[in-house]
């Protein structure tokens, strides 16, 4: 298993596996639970979606050739382990897909008050799906005060082979922001 920092780029030597993504979050004080959501983004070459249908989400919970499937909101991340999964099989993608955004937002965090400074202990991780045996892990450890969403990682293609990046980026607009930005 190897253990990720921030920009680190791995091959992917498995094709079928899992994602999943966990966190915790502090006590609110807004009197609000905190609601986390993943996200993907199937791109194309250009960096915008192949087509609205692979933006998967809660409300899209599969791409429409099934090479990613979201296994359902979790709406409290309480306990340990993963908050969410997708399953990934790239031997399915679309031959257009080149590039595939994992992102995490906070749901009506504006309205909520809510920001990741305070989330902790945020990681993705990847593991064979079959074997459940851990492929890669990368922790979260920046402080996002003001970030409301956080690209976690990428799954892209260069020279025909599949690679993850440990990305860890965070931004203000929420999953509105993304959606402008791959659209």
């Amino acid at each position: 298993m190897i253990n990720l920092e921030k920009g680190q780029r791995v091959s992917l030597e498995v094709r079928k596996f899992t994602v999943g993504l966990g966190w915790d979050t502090n006590q609110s004080d807004t009197g609000c639970d905190f609601d986390l959501d993943a996200s993907v983004f199937i791109l194309g070459a250009d960096k915008k979606l192949l087509a609205d249908e692979y933006f998967v989400f809660y409300n899209n919970l599969k791409s429409p050739d099934e090479s990613v499937i979201h296994t359902g909101d979790n709406l409290t991340g309480a306990g340990d382990g993963d908050d969410e999964s997708i399953l990934i099989n790239l031997d399915k993608i679309d031959s257009r897909a080149e590039d595939i955004r994992i992102v995490v937002t906070i749901h009506k965090a504006s309205e909520r008050k809510q920001n990741f400074g305070q989330v902790h202990n945020s990681f993705v991780r990847i593991y064979n799906t079959d074997t459940k045996e851990e492929i890669l892990k990368y922790e979260l450890e920046e402080d996002f005060s003001i970030e409301t969403s956080v690209e976690f990682g990428r799954i892209y293609k260069r020279n025909g082979e599949w690679k993850f990046e440990a990305v860890g980026i965070g931004d203000k607009q929420g999953l509105e922001g993304y959606l402008t930005k791959y659209n």
